[in-house]
């Protein structure tokens, strides 16, 4: 089954209008969880629509600008790093959902989420796991929200260049941990996902 058949079997099942949830940057150290909510027309089918970790920064920047195009609503919301030291990274993605579906503008009959969590929003949900690999909804929400966060990141790369955010967009690498060693944390890390560090220099 590909990603139209999915949503078209969702729709069979009564459900005509169906809005796909996903989110990027759970993992990074630094900046936001960027979430997105898209509902697509019944009958699109954009050429290349896949998992945005299997897409090129070319293929994912493209289809941005298509999704947002043709999509028949879309809503992008974010937790900050200070929202996500406050609630924990689980509930600040849920909380950047709820904000996305909101921004839509538009009520499904059904939300899919990527994942096996429920955000509990205001809407009948349904969890799939791997669901940007298995609903073209959940698919296009996951292009717009890593293009979104990935955007974000090369503009704070400007603001604060020693860290390299338009390389590692905040993630976990060893160029990233080596930068924080060196100039310590900047205003958008997670000091929540650095307490290691951060207690290691409170010893020093």
């Amino acid at each position: 089954m590909d990603l139209y058949q999915y949503d078209e079997s969702i729709r069979q099942e009564g459900f005509a209008v169906v809005c796909g949830v996903d989110e990027a940057g759970r993992g990074p150290l630094a900046g936001p969880v960027v979430a997105a909510a898209v509902i697509l027309p019944k009958d699109l089918q954009l050429c290349d629509l896949n998992d945005s970790k299997k897409l090129s920064e070319k293929k994912r920047e493209a289809l941005f600008d298509q999704i947002r195009e043709k999509a028949v609503a879309y809503g992008i919301g974010s937790a900050d790093h200070q929202e996500i030291d406050q609630l924990n990274i689980l509930n600040a993605t849920f909380l950047a959902m709820k904000r996305a579906v909101d921004a839509m503008g538009a009520c499904p009959d059904l939300v899919l989420v990527d994942g096996n969590r429920d955000p509990k929003l205001a809407y009948s949900t349904r969890t799939v796991v791997k669901g940007d690999a298995t609903s073209a909804s959940i698919a296009a929400a996951s292009i717009l929200a890593k293009v979104t966060r990935d955007r974000y990141m090369v503009e704070m790369d400007q603001k604060y260049p020693q860290y390299h955010f338009a390389k590692h967009k905040g993630y976990p690498t060893k160029d990233h941990y080596e930068q924080i060693r060196e100039y310590g944390i900047c205003p958008i890390h997670r000091k929540s996902f650095l307490k290691k560090i951060l207690n290691q220099d409170e010893e020093k």
